[in-house]
């Protein structure tokens, strides 16, 4: 039986977080080839040792994504190793500091915009004419991407500002039947999530893992694959009549 994506080439940018890990590996066992995207080789290294059973579908790049010559040799080094590209998931993000906007470091947030927001620009823009007709783009929003909390004004900033982003490509794209989706997680139980959590125990003196816990209907984090089995229906052709649109994969907590 054939895999929902065989054949299919996907690329994904913070592939050696868990959510990018567990995207790439979903991907992989559904017959994708997938480039993986991260900071650093050591990084990469680490991310494709779980997937080595997929070798021969698997190449690695190192880039800082927010950089142009850096996102255009990515998409090379995908087109190079293993043909034209049909799925871009951006997926690369960080967090920022927990910090009232009056202390928030300006420097700060401007990295914040540029790993979160600028680096989907900069995906979208380059990537476009390497991918298919018929292909889909996904970005990686948050829960905070459709609500806020105090002391995360950079992360929601970027969250929200996808989300304009998707919205336009969706529209622009469509002409060639590229689908342009934003996935929308709420926490998940990881060490990117780990330090968000670690900011807001320091902040409000409360466990931030149970308040968070508290406050999603489901009370909850989620793992990472189940967020994985949205990016890989949005990636498939089960997705096809969507398109500009907030998939939510957070336990309720926007609602």
């Amino acid at each position: 039986m054939m895999g929902k994506l065989e054949g299919k080439v996907c690329v994904v940018t913070g592939a050696a977080g868990s959510l990018g890990l567990a995207s790439s590996e979903a991907m992989l066992a559904e017959g994708a080839k997938v480039l993986l995207v991260d900071r650093t080789n050591q990084q990469l290294a680490e991310a494709a040792k779980p997937l080595e059973k997929y070798k021969d579908r698997l190449a690695v790049c190192a880039a800082n994504v927010a950089d142009v010559s850096e996102t255009k040799k990515y998409i090379g080094a995908a087109v190079k190793a293993l043909g034209k590209i049909d799925v871009l998931f951006s997926n690369a993000g960080i967090s920022g500091v927990i910090a009232p906007i009056s202390q928030y470091p300006d420097e700060l947030f401007d990295q914040v915009m540029a790993v979160n927001v600028r680096a989907s620009f900069l995906a979208i823009k380059y990537a476009q004419p390497f991918i298919n007709d018929g292909g889909s783009i996904i970005v990686t929003s948050s829960v905070v991407g459709v609500t806020s909390d105090p002391g995360i004004c950079a992360y929601a900033t970027s969250k929200h500002a996808v989300i304009g982003l998707v919205r336009t490509a969706a529209k622009e794209l469509a002409g060639r039947n590229i689908r342009v989706n934003i996935v929308a997680p709420g926490p998940i139980d990881n060490s990117f999530q780990k330090n968000i959590e670690d900011g807001i125990t320091k902040a409000t003196g409360r466990d931030g893992t149970k308040l968070l816990d508290s406050i999603i209907p489901l009370h909850r984090h989620a793992k990472a694959d189940e967020v994985a089995k949205m990016v890989l229906f949005l990636a498939s052709n089960e997705s096809s009549f969507s398109t500009g649109s907030v998939f939510m994969a957070d336990g309720g907590m926007h609602i």
